[in-house]
């Protein structure tokens, strides 16, 4: 193990500087959090805002492999090679891009593999294909070593991960994903075309977006045309705090393209809402959806967590929705794996609960009613 860190922590001394680092800027429709531009010979990779209030621009060259160039390292956070053939990713809102453009069998090692609720990547982590890593906080090293990956996929609340800071010691490089930072959710979504870069996919993952942008755009004028906006309700108390989406966030944005009278929506802000009980109850006691009553399976544990939920009309009418009890065979919770990538099914889910004569034979995938 000595040998190995030794061998990947080598450092190359070959160096050019960059002359432009914008000949040809690849065109992204909603993110704002990543830039991608092709330089002749390798492409520069910017991501911008990987975690709320990020002051740093982190760049990559995404060099072809086998071909030969000079750059100098101090201008960039890492230089990768491409097509990536081994990953490690270190969210599971990376695996479906993974798996949209398949290329599932790339990934070699993931922290906390009890939260992948993919039917096809669990089959790839039984057959011993994916290593468990043990917390995105403290990523086991060793087993990262062992495993040699082109590239980590890191995900961060801040700058402050020491395990990715040994990672990148150590001669792999580190591409943070600020995916979940963007302000709406086609713009999440749009982070597919990072994948394809770093694939050699970029067509398939323009395909894909085009087709969820279209799907969503699709569903959201279904919606429009509708005259009655039910009144929605959103969240639960944690000890004694209500939390609830902003109306800023995507969720809010999600609730506004399926027309319906989300109650808070003329809140901003850029985390949740935190409400005492009687300021929300006040507000909303009388609304006609409940919904995401935070990780809630039952309207019994509802109930029995507080006897004051049984006071809203959502729950005398039992018009209470969830995704928590949409879960993968080891109980990952599936809208926090493909949600982020698929807007579309998400918007649909909505539009199913809240205006069901607009899509009669559809089935909510993430959604369901509390019993």
């Amino acid at each position: 193990m000595v040998f190995l860190a030794f061998f990947n922590c080598k450092n190359d001394s070959s160096k050019k500087t960059i002359t432009d680092l914008h000949k040809k800027e690849i065109p992204l429709k909603y993110a704002q959090g990543f830039s991608i531009s092709d330089q002749g010979d390798y492409k520069l990779l910017e991501i911008k805002n990987p975690w709320p209030k990020s002051d740093k621009t982190y760049k990559y060259a995404l060099v072809p492999k086998n071909q030969k160039i000079n750059l100098n390292k101090n201008d960039f956070e890492a230089i990768v090679p491409i097509p990536v053939k081994k990953v490690v990713v270190t969210s599971t809102t990376h695996i479906p891009s993974l798996e949209l453009l398949d290329v599932e069998q790339t990934l070699v090692g993931f922290p906390g593999i009890n939260y992948i609720s993919s039917k096809k990547t669990r089959n790839r982590i039984d057959n011993g294909f994916v290593r468990d890593l043990g917390q995105n906080e403290g990523i086991n090293t060793e087993v990262l070593l062992e495993l040699l990956p082109d590239l980590v996929i890191g995900f961060g609340i801040d700058g402050n991960n020491k395990t990715f800071e040994t990672i990148k010691k150590c001669n792999i490089p580190v591409i943070y994903d600020g995916d979940w930072v963007e302000k709406s959710p086609l713009a999440k979504a749009e982070w597919i075309k990072l994948f394809g870069v770093l694939y050699g996919k970029e067509q398939k993952a323009d395909s894909i977006f085009n087709t969820i942008e279209k799907d969503y755009l699709n569903a959201k004028k279904l919606a429009s045309k509708v005259k009655n906006r039910p009144s929605i309700l959103s969240g639960a108390m944690y000890k004694d705090v209500w939390y609830l989406p902003n109306g800023s966030s995507t969720e809010a944005q999600l609730l506004k393209d399926a027309n319906t009278n989300y109650l808070f929506k003329d809140t901003s802000g850029t985390g949740s809402l935190a409400l005492n009980f009687e300021t929300v109850y006040a507000k909303a006691k009388d609304a006609d959806i409940w919904l995401s009553p935070s990780n809630y399976e039952s309207m019994e544990a509802l109930k029995n967590s507080n006897e004051h939920y049984t006071m809203f009309k959502a729950y005398q009418n039992k018009n209470i929705y969830s995704f928590t009890n949409t879960t993968g065979d080891t109980g990952g919770v599936l809208y926090y794996e493909l949600g982020m990538t698929r807007p579309d099914l998400v918007l649909k889910d909505l539009i199913k609960i809240c205006h069901p004569e607009l899509l009669e034979n559809y089935h909510p995938y993430f959604f369901k009613k509390l019993n």
